[in-house]
């Protein structure tokens, strides 16, 4: 069975790991204190023993000139108690003065404790051999005591020494442990900081429009359920997102209708005329006059024919598809789909060199143009002018219009720049930042779904332009939109693009 790790694992071990560090640092400062604290008592048990020397040497100088017997049961007793330290310690003497020291240490006071006595027996009787003794005593109790200070200064410095060597590893052991608390966490933010950094890196790239779907690649099972569930989020978006955009199709669609009635009732008139005509005459001889009544008929169908064919391709659902299309003709035919809304107070100019090609989604760019050109209709209240212009090579961006992409809107590749301006009421300050967010309208309830200039946008974003709004109340709106020329195949294709459309 595959066990998926997880960030809760990766920081409980990271956690553990830090503790782990820590308990070890603490017991090796308990060790290394047990162990001083072993060398401090020894230390003691030493400094003690030479205490007890100097005793003994103290009492063996008032009983050497006071012959008093209290003087000498004291230095007895001292020597007692100096060979009880040695036996009881005999280990930790032997460590620290070597065994050559330490049984030199145990004759000298057993030789010491030997003459003591012979000198109390016989210092009274016998002058001179007493006084032979004293010298002998003196001699070795002086040794006694300079072997007992050499053992307690050694000890001194040895005891020095290790609390010295203690602080030097406490800073190596800390430093050892700052370190891989330090390698601890740069491998925990490789292995935790750095998925989330990818993770936010992705949805920024989503939020930009440049990623469709999360690709996170991490074994964390935590980052595994939060990709998938963010793009299931996005593909449902994105369901919806369809739906919208096809419902404000049929919306346009239905703005359209009226528009293309009033174009197919002309060429019908014409063609019931004619018929009705033809009819009369039918008997008569005149057949170049029947000949011209049936060419009409003919290219008044070809014209409602044209007209239904226009209205098909902007309301039928097709994947997109991006070719040459030439920009005079696709605005020409979307002003004539609502050629019937537009008042008789309203004029609609355009000034559009006849060589603009773009490589485009004709469906998607026309939907963009007529959602714009509708509202720039309905913007001059029914008297005004709105006006469509478009030049190659525009100049940048004038500072003070409102743009959805962030900077300046440039491209390295040669670019097409599209106005569109009304007179109208033009657009307040408080509102010009949010006219592209979905469902953004200031329209009355039930006249507008607050989508189309967010659906314009987008279409605008997928040709791989920008689009930008300069407006002051009172003086009128302008929508600038730059787009990529693209590249066509070969001039072939490029006259054909602008005779295609042109028809």
């Amino acid at each position: 069975m595959l066990i998926r790790s997880s960030l809760r694992k990766k920081i409980t071990l990271g956690y553990y790991g830090i503790a782990s560090l820590i308990v070890g640092l603490s017991l090796f400062s308990l060790i290394d204190l047990h162990v001083i604290e072993q060398k401090i008592r020894a230390g003691e048990r030493i400094s003690e023993f030479f205490d007890i020397s100097l005793e003994i040497r103290r009492f063996e100088k008032n009983f050497f000139l006071y012959h008093q017997l209290a003087d000498y049961e004291e230095n007895a007793a001292y020597v007692g108690q100096a060979k009880r330290v040695l036996q009881e310690d005999a280990e930790g003497f032997r460590t620290l003065a070597g065994s050559a020291r330490f049984t030199k240490l145990v004759a000298a006071l057993t030789d010491y404790s030997q003459l003591m006595e012979r000198y109390a027996r016989t210092h009274l009787s016998d002058p001179i051999q007493a006084l032979m003794l004293e010298q002998r005593i003196r001699t070795t109790g002086k040794e006694l005591v300079t072997i007992a200070e050499q053992i307690a200064r050694q000890e001194r410095t040895m005891l020095q020494h290790w609390l010295d060597g203690h602080g030097t590893r406490l800073m190596i052991f800390v430093a050892g442990l700052t370190f891989l608390v330090i390698l601890l966490g740069h491998l925990l933010s490789r292995r935790v900081v750095r998925p989330l950094k990818h993770m936010e890196e992705n949805m920024e790239a989503v939020a930009n429009g440049k990623l469709r779907k999360l690709d996170i690649q991490s074994s964390d099972g935590e980052i595994i359920s939060l990709t998938n569930a963010f793009n299931h989020v996005l593909q449902e978006l994105e369901l919806r997102q369809k739906h919208l955009v096809r419902t404000e199709k049929l919306a346009s669609l239905g703005t359209l209708l009226s528009g293309v009635a009033h174009e197919l009732n002309n060429p019908l008139s014409n063609i019931s005329t004619s018929c009705q005509i033809l009819l009369e005459e039918l008997h008569e001889p005149d057949m170049d006059f029947k000949r011209e009544l049936l060419t009409q008929i003919d290219d008044q169908t070809q014209r409602a024919r044209a007209i239904v064919h226009s209205l098909l391709n902007f309301a039928r659902d097709r994947e997109s598809a991006k070719r040459p299309i030439a920009l005079g003709p696709l605005i020409a035919e979307t002003l004539q789909f609502i050629k019937g809304q537009v008042p008789t107070r309203v004029r609609i100019a355009t000034d559009i060199p006849s060589d603009i090609v773009l490589v485009a989604d004709e469906q998607r760019l026309q939907q963009a143009f007529l959602n714009l050109v509708v509202n720039a209709v309905e913007a001059t209240e029914g008297a005004g002018v709105v006006t469509i212009t478009a030049v190659r090579n525009g100049a940048a961006v004038t500072p003070g219009m409102h743009l959805v992409t962030p900077g300046e809107c440039e491209h390295a590749a040669e670019t097409v720049d599209i106005r569109i301006h009304d007179n109208g009421h033009g657009i307040p300050a408080s509102v010009l930042p949010r006219i592209f967010d979905p469902f953004f309208t200031t329209k009355e309830i039930g006249k507008g779904s607050g989508l189309g200039l967010s659906i314009v946008h987008e279409i605008i974003e997928e040709h791989g332009g920008c689009i930008a709004v300069e407006s002051e109340p009172g003086q009128g709106t302008t929508f600038f939109i730059r787009l990529p020329v693209g590249q066509t195949d070969s001039f072939a294709q490029y006259t054909e693009a602008i005779a295609g459309n042109a028809q």
